[in-house]
């Protein structure tokens, strides 16, 4: 019987001892490549639990939508009818459901078949970032349900559950360690990768396998070859994921946070300051049905979310909420004593920074092109789990005769000249401030690899 070459190599294990002298004339990449080997080596084996707690939970969230749907159907739907009752009579309906709570915006039935969403106040212990909506019938003013939502996207119970998942495990703060810590290496696993696979291939002069895998022969050769190819194909995406995953993460998201407003990268909002009304004149409300079709008529179709005042002084704001493409996010402020329109923010006037982070976060979220957004999630969820699959595998082929695969080679940054590994240990002290979680696990691959390498010298030295 034939026996795969990669399961019975007799080179020397490289942990024994220190690397050889550098050839004369050799390449950077040439000694950057055993360095890049062994920090993705160590990347994929401790960081892929992690990545695949993600991978999987983001692939249920992916579909949340369609769920949230079904699941609450008879809350978001109601049979189609030609009336309808005013805006201001479904909010009194919701204030009765619930008497002793204070309103924060109600979101109008965009279609004859929609419910209108009557948001107040989160329940009592619960973060701002909660409310309880009662879902009323805009044809007959039926109270339909009420339900905790969370966020912008007044996500429904089911949404949030899975979303606390994908974040944090529902561990709090703590859990959300595991998130980061995977949006944190995943972009140096990906770049690390894709230096060494078509670093491999131009070396093997393969260029027309760098895209395709190959199917023969078997072994750890094929497996790497779908490793390294869906990795290719993947790799934008993947990205992607990360650098928006990080603007949610517990600590490099605030330090996101402050370089946005340090640059001036920040969402636009409507001014809500008016004037005040005159001590001795009317100082009346002009009524919420007033204020939407003054957001009609300055063009604010579809979705719609308005808040009213904070008190007096301050504006009605009336903001469209659909993030599908194109995307609609125009918001304008009324006074409540005249309704004239004081303020106004088109989206298609917003920074272009501030239209990419918008976009950013609803393509990670699935929802900016629809389902073809939920299918190319999908599709990146499903191919990193494999590329997973396919290291661990290559781990295990490159395994001796007992116990676990080797290591990659040790000791390469001592082969790198000092004017290239200079400016890598600059560079990697600023990613590792900015990214925190990154710079402490590295820390402590550093401090695993140096116990190996004293391990295995007093292994060599017996």
């Amino acid at each position: 019987m034939a026996t795969d070459p990669t399961l019975v190599r007799q080179d020397p294990l490289p942990e024994a001892g220190a690397p050889e002298d550098v050839p004369p004339g050799r390449s950077t990449w040439a000694v950057l490549r055993p360095l890049i080997m062994r920090l993705h080596f160590y990347a994929g084996i401790c960081i892929a639990p992690f990545l695949t707690v993600t991978a999987l939970t983001g692939l249920l969230y992916v579909f949340t939508p369609q769920l949230e749907q079904w699941a609450y159907a008879h809350e978001l739907h109601v049979p189609a009818a030609t009336t309808s009752a005013p805006l201001s009579a479904q909010i009194d309906t919701a204030k009765a459901a619930l008497p002793d709570r204070e309103l924060s915006a109600v979101r109008p039935a965009p279609t004859a078949t929609d419910t209108t969403q009557v948001i107040f106040a989160p329940d009592a212990g619960r973060s701002d970032s909660y409310h309880r909506t009662v879902f009323v019938d805009p044809h007959t003013g039926e109270v339909r349900g009420n339900l905790e939502t969370y966020g912008d996207g007044q996500s429904l119970p089911l949404r949030t559950w899975v979303d606390n998942l994908h974040r944090g495990l529902h561990l709090g703060d703590a859990g959300r360690v595991y998130s980061e810590l995977a949006a944190s290496w995943l972009w140096v696993v990906v770049l690390g990768g894709l230096a060494l696979w078509i670093g491999r291939r131009r070396r093997e002069r393969r260029a027309r396998l760098l895209l395709a895998p190959e199917f023969r022969p078997a072994g750890r050769k094929r497996v790497l070859s779908w490793h390294g190819a869906v990795g290719i194909w993947a790799a934008i995406g993947l990205l992607f994921l990360s650098a928006t995953g990080l603007t949610w993460s517990l600590f490099a998201g605030e330090n996101v946070t402050a370089l946005r407003a340090a640059l001036s990268w920040e969402t636009p909002e409507v001014t809500t300051d008016v004037p005040p009304a005159p001590a001795a004149g009317p100082s009346g409300d002009v009524g919420v049905d007033r204020v939407h079709q003054v957001a009609l008529g300055q063009g604010l179709n579809g979705p719609v979310e308005i808040t009213p005042p904070d008190g007096p002084g301050s504006a009605y704001t009336v903001m469209q909420v659909q993030r599908h493409w194109p995307t609609q996010q125009d918001q304008i402020a009324v006074d409540p004593a005249n309704g004239n329109v004081t303020g106004i923010v088109r989206f298609a006037d917003y920074p272009l920074t501030a239209k990419l982070s918008r976009w950013g976060i609803d393509a990670h979220m699935g929802i900016l092109f629809g389902w073809v957004n939920q299918v190319l999630l999908a599709s990146l969820a499903l191919g990193l789990l494999s590329m997973i699959f396919w290291g661990y595998r290559m781990w295990w082929l490159r395994r001796p005769t007992r116990g676990f695969g080797r290591l990659p080679e040790r000791g390469a940054w001592r082969r790198i000249p000092g004017r290239v590994l200079a400016p890598i240990i600059v560079g990697g002290a600023f990613i590792a401030y900015f990214v925190p979680l990154l710079g402490a696990s590295l820390l402590f691959f550093l401090i695993v690899d140096i116990v190996l390498g004293l391990r295995a010298r007093r292994i060599t030295g017996a």
